[in-house]
């Protein structure tokens, strides 16, 4: 890892249909070996059904609102001193809340087996929305394990 200088952020193309930044890093982070195709036909697919569950309009809402729920506003760092290792609850920034709600989700979707991608990523969207599921159960497991280390967050760097 260079220390010379930090790495620039690039700009996310918007998806196709959408138009939206979001739409396509979720696109991103399901994609495997470079088909964009087909995870794009997963989201759109997804899209639709969430749409269907819910009634309540626009997909892209949908998937701001259940990011609210998802993100977290806290992680714990570990940080070495003086022989111990402490974790040192941080804030963290709202780009990486995003990337790691929208991991979240992803990985909450390929845990259930048995049913296709689709439908697996529209229940986990579904159940992020309505403030239930794995992905906020997770996200209140970091908080709880934030808050029980708050002693040392004077640690911070």
């Amino acid at each position: 890892m260079s220390r010379r200088h930090r790495a620039e952020k690039r700009a996310t193309t918007p998806d196709i249909r959408y138009n939206s930044t979001l739409v396509a890093h979720l696109i991103n982070v399901i994609m495997k070996c470079g088909k964009k195709s087909l995870s794009q036909r997963v989201v759109y697919g997804a899209f639709e059904k969430v749409s269907e569950k819910l009634q309540k309009g626009d997909p892209v809402d949908l998937l701001i609102g259940a990011l609210e729920n998802a993100r977290p506003r806290l992680e714990v760092k570990s940080r070495r001193v003086g022989g111990a290792t402490y974790q040192v609850p941080i804030e963290i920034s709202y780009e990486r809340q995003e990337s790691l709600a929208l991991r979240w989700i992803v990985d909450a979707a390929n845990g259930r087996k048995g049913q296709p991608m689709q439908e697996a990523l529209a229940a986990e969207i579904v159940d992020a929305y309505n403030n239930t599921g794995s992905v906020v159960k997770k996200k209140e497991d970091t908080h709880k394990m934030a808050q029980a280390n708050r002693a040392f967050a004077h640690l911070r760097w």
